[in-house]
């Protein structure tokens, strides 16, 4: 008698990709990662001709410390897709809880998602934008093809941040961060 548990067979990594073949519902799906909070982050690159793209990104995570590294992730479908793929640095922006506004800004199509936005050009031109609570200037360092997604992994050449309260998104919807009151109280 074997006590192990039962592994399903390997599946093939070609069939496993393609989404017609699994099992589970991609809406269902969706709705049970959205129990996961994330941070709202802005990512940001300029296109060969000069013109600042950026999207609103929940897929930010860090990497590694040393070397310090990030990743994120878009879609492949997206009309920025080219923009970010060909860019030879991205900066990653970590929203305010103030600035729920400009996260729907850039998560929506729109010609110019930088009017009347304040930004400076960064490494490589990436647009860095004012306010944010901590940014990230990112020598692209590479991509892989995940799914439905491009992964895009970051060497982070250049960051700043500050002590504002963060903006965070779950289950569809913005909120903030509140601190445990207990940490507050002394014995």
């Amino acid at each position: 008698m074997n006590d192990l548990p039962k592994q399903p067979a390997v599946p093939d990594p070609a069939n496993e990709l393609a989404s017609d073949s699994s099992p589970i519902d991609p809406r269902d799906f969706r709705s049970a990662l959205g129990t996961y909070g994330t941070g709202v982050t802005i990512i940001t690159a300029v296109a060969p001709d000069g013109r600042p793209y950026g999207i609103t990104c929940n897929s930010f995570a860090s990497v590694s410390l040393n070397p310090p590294l990030v990743l994120w992730s878009l879609g492949v479908y997206s009309s920025s897709l080219t923009v970010f793929q060909n860019a030879s640095h991205f900066a990653v922006h970590v929203l305010g809880a103030s600035q729920q506004a400009l996260a729907n800004i850039f998560a929506k199509s729109s010609d110019d998602k930088f009017a009347g936005v304040d930004w400076t050009p960064g490494l490589g031109n990436a647009p860095v934008l004012a306010e944010s609570v901590a940014n990230f200037q990112c020598r692209s360092v590479n991509r892989y093809y995940g799914g439905d997604h491009v992964i895009f992994l970051g060497a982070v050449e250049a960051y700043a941040y500050n002590a504002k309260d963060t903006l965070l998104f779950a289950r569809g919807a913005y909120g903030r961060f509140v601190a445990n009151d207990e940490r507050k109280k002394t014995p």
